[in-house]
């Protein structure tokens, strides 16, 4: 990865009556936009996000999106909507003046960026996108019902476990948007505690015990659950699958990491089959986007793409 510039711009952009989004730009300010879209719903961008992208080739855009990170009010779920992101990144390409950029997205990132790019497909000039994930049903259970990733890690899925009754452990999901959106505060942070620590588990190629601090959590936790209750707002006409027509003209690159536990293969294989211009590149990695192969991949495509757009 490259080194770590500074951003030379930075702020809050309210994005509505509640919200306000932290923005920022770094590397070279003539360079060719791309915008990186964090993961989550809820986990902010890192800064080591801006390693993906030679400093002398692009000017990096990284937001962090409405109720996480940086941005205000923190772990805020009302008016906090798939569309109303998508909404957002407009507001911010808007604001700083740029006409079409490159989207990068990985794990909710990606999802992120497809339902961008098939609302503002006149907006985007390739998209780079890692760890798929669509939002559906299945890949919702898969991470947090039994029957799913607990085969994998049946040890932690017990700690996942812990804090709900057993009469409520046939649906997780709404048993921990009880948990987190109920009246009893230290409730809300013990479940926010466990949300986040099973999800640690699942991201890692290599897991190691995180300690996970829970008012940290919260915003993962809660926004994470808001959306998967919610079915993240892709269905029917809203399906990212069902939209692939919108941007089979746009050069894309997917990395994919053979032994991602978060989000398996079988996404980014059934994207692959519904978009078969896209270029899926399975790498020997798991889900983080830091490590090895898999980060190797994405510096490959960015330097790829910085070539490609420049003619």
């Amino acid at each position: 990865m490259y080194p770590i510039s500074e951003p030379y711009r930075s702020g809050r952009l309210a994005v509505s009556d509640l919200h306000q989004i932290y923005w920022e730009e770094s590397s070279n300010p003539q360079g060719l936009p791309v915008i990186f879209l964090h993961g989550g719903p809820g986990a902010g961008a890192s800064p080591k996000a801006r390693g993906f992208f030679n400093p002398a080739a692009y000017r990096v855009v990284i937001i962090d999106q409405r109720g996480c990170g940086r941005s205000l009010p923190y772990a805020e779920t009302r008016d906090n909507t798939t569309w109303d992101l998508v909404a957002d990144i407009e507001k911010v390409r808007k604001m700083l003046g740029i006409e079409r950029w490159l989207v990068f997205g990985g794990s909710w990132g990606s999802t992120l960026a497809l339902a961008y790019a098939q609302t503002h497909p006149e907006r985007v000039r390739g998209l780079i996108l890692r760890g798929i994930f669509l939002g559906r049903p299945s890949e919702i259970r898969w991470l947090n019902e039994a029957g799913g990733a607990e085969y994998i890690y049946p040890e932690q899925w017990q700690h996942y476990l812990a804090p709900v009754p057993e009469a409520k452990r046939g649906n997780m999901v709404q048993a921990y948007h009880e948990m987190l959106f109920g009246p009893d505060r230290a409730q809300a942070l013990r479940a926010a505690k466990a949300w986040a620590e099973w999800e640690n588990w699942l991201v890692q190629f290599d897991p190691q015990p995180v300690a996970e601090d829970a008012e940290q959590a919260l915003a993962i936790a809660r926004i994470e659950n808001h959306y998967f209750v919610h079915g993240c707002w892709l269905d029917n006409d809203k399906a990212l699958l069902a939209n692939v027509d919108k941007i089979r003209h746009l050069p894309t690159v997917i990395v994919q990491g053979r032994y991602d536990i978060c989000t398996p293969m079988h996404s980014a294989w059934a994207l692959k089959q519904a978009f078969p211009e896209a270029d899926l590149r399975i790498v020997q990695g798991g889900h983080a986007a830091f490590e090895g192969e898999v980060a190797q991949g994405l510096v490959q495509a960015a330097d790829e793409f910085a070539r490609l757009l420049a003619t």
